[in-house]
Order: structure tokens, then C-alpha cells, then sequence
């Protein structure tokens, strides 16, 4: 196997847009579902628990799991990213939400702030960095467990790595698996700086 560098740009846009559609649409539920949680703390270990049953399960086997179900292709392969990337967003918002300082929620309600106005003003801000603590390491983890999503032919930097191990040939596994790493390094530092940017100043380090 030939692999150009119009395929490898192909495959890497491919694995992008497959990892960070299965993140954005893990913070788009383990966000407000964190935020639930919060606010009813008795549900909270079950759910966790329940979400936490996919990180036990192998990927692979996850992903044959999604065949009958969805089929080949990426579908089946961005349900089981968004699977797996849901526990750390989730467990970081909840977390960050329940550990904000009391002192400061007791501050903004004797302000005559509503429930909604705390949430928006005072809590999510403080909570901040430890939610996108959850959000980068999902990220991480999700653009490295991506290369798996060639196995049920959604493309991807998987494919040359796949090949590679079948055809023993360094060249390719090396081709699939050093774009990967520089991803993931640069999404977590990208992720960094937006943390701080957004972080306000008085509660940065």
C-alpha cells in the first residue's frame, strides 16, 4: 500500500472530524447532564456508574457491538467515540459544579441572583477548569482511540496503522501513528490556551 500525501491530509482531515464530532457531542449531553447532577446529587453515582460501564468495555468489542445496530461505516464508529467520551466530561462537570465554594454561592444568592443567573455567573465560571480538564482528556483519549474506527471502515488514520500491522511494514504504522500523536499534543495545547483565555483573570495560575 501506496500512501500519498493528498491520502494521508484525506485521512487525517477524516480522523478530525471524526474525533471532535464524538467530543462535541459528549459535552453537548455530559454538560447539562453534569449540571443535573448537581442538583440532584442522589442520582449521581448511579448514573456515573452506568456511564462508566462503556469505558470497561474493549473498544473493538464496542464497536462490533455497533454493526448490527448501525452497520458499517461512521456511524457506528462515532456512537461508540461519543460512548466513550462521555465519562470524563461528565464526571469533571459534576465535580466542578459540586466543589464550587460555598462562601461564593451564599455571595451571589444574598445578591438576589435567580437559580439560572448563579448557575451562569458564579458556578459554571468557577467550575471552568475543572470541566475542561474533563473536556481535554476526552479529547486526548478519543483521537487516540479513533485509529480503531478503521475497523468498521469509517476511514481515518486507522487505516494506514491497520495495513501496517497487517503487512508489517513500519512505514505505515509509523505514517497513521505520528499524525495521530501530533494531534492529540496539539489539541490538548490548543485546549490549554482556550482554558486560560476564557479562565477568569483573578482564578488563573
Amino acid at each position: 500500500m501506496n500512501i500519498t500525501w493528498e491520502k494521508l491530509l484525506r485521512l487525517t482531515a477524516e480522523h478530525l472530524t471524526l474525533s471532535l464530532s464524538a467530543v462535541l457531542l459528549a459535552i453537548a449531553v455530559a454538560v447539562p447532564a453534569g449540571i443535573f447532577l448537581s442538583r440532584s446529587r442522589r442520582l449521581a453515582d448511579p448514573v456515573i456508574t452506568v456511564v462508566g460501564l462503556f469505558q470497561t468495555l474493549p473498544a473493538v468489542a464496542l464497536l462490533a457491538f455497533m454493526i448490527p445496530l448501525l452497520g458499517i461505516g461512521s456511524r457506528p464508529a462515532l456512537v461508540a467515540l461519543f460512548l466513550y467520551a462521555l465519562l470524563p466530561i461528565l464526571q469533571s462537570t459534576y465535580k466542578g459544579l459540586v466543589g464550587v465554594d460555598a462562601a461564593a454561592k451564599e455571595a451571589g444568592r444574598g445578591m438576589g441572583m435567580t437559580p439560572a443567573q448563579m448557575l451562569v455567573m458564579v458556578e459554571l465560571p468557577l467550575a471552568f477548569r475543572v470541566i475542561m480538564s474533563g473536556v481535554r482528556t476526552s479529547t486526548v483519549m478519543i483521537i487516540g482511540w479513533a485509529t480503531l474506527a478503521a475497523y468498521v471502515g469509517a476511514g481515518g488514520l486507522g487505516e494506514p496503522i491497520l495495513t501496517g500491522f497487517a503487512l508489517v511494514s513500519p512505514r505505515l504504522i509509523l505514517a497513521g501513528g505520528i499524525p495521530v500523536t501530533v494531534m492529540a499534543l496539539l489539541a490538548d495545547f490548543l485546549l490549554g490556551r482556550l482554558e486560560r483565555w476564557v479562565t477568569p483573570r483573578g482564578l488563573r495560575v
